[in-house]
């Protein structure tokens, strides 16, 4: 294998491993937002929320939503998580192509 094709599979490895962690990440605290406001603690900002969406955990927040019922009332993430979600997945393709 060229050291091109090399540097292709590591590359698309990292954007892979980062897709899995990020949109992980994004699932995991929309589930922890929504135990926390079942016990009326302390809660997650939304600015936070996202955040984490927009550099690429979209996917996993929308899933969250969905799962945990979680800020699904909301206009904001109603619309503003999937929307994120399409522009999410336009970069990863964006990036897979590119690196091709």
């Amino acid at each position: 294998m060229t050291n091109g094709g090399k540097r292709f599979i590591m590359l698309i490895k990292i954007v892979t491993i980062y897709f899995i962690m990020v949109n992980s990440i994004g699932y995991f605290i929309m589930a922890v937002d929504k135990r926390k406001s079942i016990k009326d603690k302390w809660r997650i900002k939304e600015k936070t929320l996202f955040a984490v969406s927009l550099v690429g955990g979209a996917l996993g927040m929308m899933l969250g939503m969905k799962r945990f019922h979680h800020k699904t009332r909301k206009p904001m993430f109603r619309i503003g998580i999937p929307m994120l979600t399409i522009l999410n997945m336009a970069v990863y393709i964006y990036l897979f192509y590119k690196l091709y």
